[in-house]
């Protein structure tokens, strides 16, 4: 069973993430978790945060000689932010008078159901954990994932299909979605140049009106075989895994899989996915016209992509704050604004693909298991060997 979870507050002094359950003596590339961390940083409409960090993963445990070994990893991204923060977050008791206080909740972030929650006078600690800070550690163990699928031959990457009210309708092939990522410099990550510069005109928009925007991002991956997931039982769905490990990404408010959302309002004709047979290269010699069904039905994936995209909202700080309450005299005020994005859906777009990344590996762990990537290989490459004899 693959596990993990992170720790860790926005200004603190660091983040750690674990991660326990991967094979031993699956290579881990340093570079490629360094480059997955600076694609979440990337994007037109990020805020100063982005200015001050340059997110690197120190690995503390679980890797030795360029190798996993079988042991829980793991890994800590220092906090550049925090000597700003020091006296104001001390783990001691401190001084109360330098504490910065969020002394009016924000429409649409945690703070007041936080402070409710945790009985809290304020909401600082609770923005603290619940900022969008956290995925940074998700994308660290995300890389992980992503190197183990790598082994299998899978891939997981992501696009922007929208921002604001600019949408790319046509659907991207996988080419165009990998060539992203080979890209130095990213701007809102939309494989589709003309769409690109328009959905930065909406950014562009709302930076000049102190608003913020959200938009879609799908996530894609590449040579998932059939099998993984289960119709079984209803918590080992697949669709329902990647459904809730993308929604539990912060501002995503809404999942879809395949074209689910279009379907709902279409015939059964126009949407399933007609299946054929002949020879090729892929697990089985089974064909689809289509892929309305994202990849995956009835909980398993069918050996199409899986595609799943996420709806985001905008961001909850906004620099003309909207109005609120102050936490201690019950007055009208307008809600607090700290240092925070406009625009942040290539950005959501890296995170998800982290959660896809960490569901597909944690599938594809229970389906072929492995104490050692050779016990793993072995193990897939006979199921791959079934499927093409089926």
């Amino acid at each position: 069973m693959l596990r993990y979870f992170t720790s860790g507050e926005s200004h603190g002094e660091a983040l750690v993430a674990f991660l326990s359950g991967l094979p031993a003596g699956m290579k881990v590339d340093q570079a490629f978790l360094d480059r997955e961390l600076w694609r979440r940083q990337q994007g037109f409409g990020r805020g100063g945060r982005m200015k001050i960090e340059t997110d690197k993963a120190h690995i503390l445990s679980g890797v030795h000689h360029g190798k996993t070994i079988g042991s829980p990893i793991s890994v800590l991204l220092e906090n550049k932010d925090w000597k700003n923060w020091q006296e104001s977050l001390p783990v001691e008791e401190g001084d109360p008078a330098k504490h910065k206080r969020v002394a009016s909740p924000r429409p649409g972030h945690a703070d007041l159901a936080g402070a409710l929650k945790y009985n809290f006078s304020e909401a600082r600690y609770v923005l603290e954990r619940a900022s969008a800070r956290e995925s940074a550690a998700r994308v660290a163990i995300g890389a992980l994932a992503k190197l183990f699928l790598q082994e299998l031959g899978i891939e997981v990457l992501s696009h922007v299909i929208a921002v604001g009210a600019t949408t790319l309708e046509k659907e991207v092939p996988w080419a165009q979605i990998r060539a992203l990522w080979d890209k130095e410099e990213v701007l809102l990550n939309c494989a589709d140049a003309d769409a690109e510069q328009r959905m930065k005109a909406e950014v562009d928009k709302v930076l000049r009106n102190g608003d913020s925007v959200g938009g879609v991002f799908e996530v894609v991956v590449h040579k998932a075989p059939p099998g993984l997931g289960t119709y079984a039982q209803w918590d080992e769905r697949l669709d329902g895994l990647l459904a809730g490990a993308v929604m539990s990404l912060q501002a995503v408010k809404a999942v879809e899989i395949g074209s689910g959302i279009t379907a709902a309002s279409s015939p059964g004709s126009a949407v399933h996915d007609e299946i054929g047979y002949s020879a090729s290269e892929s697990f089985t010699g089974f064909s689809r016209t289509r892929n309305n069904a994202g990849g995956i039905e009835g909980g398993v994936s069918n050996g199409e992509e899986i595609r799943v995209r996420g709806y985001l909202k905008p961001i909850s700080t906004l620099r003309r704050p909207l109005q609120s309450v102050d936490f201690t005299s019950r007055e009208p005020v307008k809600a607090a604004y700290e240092r925070s994005d406009v625009c942040v859906v290539p950005a959501a777009g890296v995170a998800a693909e982290a959660m896809v990344a960490l569901t597909i590996a944690r599938c594809a762990l229970e389906k072929f298991g492995g104490d050692s990537m050779l016990e793993t290989l072995r193990n897939f490459e006979g199921y791959c060997r079934q499927l093409k004899n089926f």
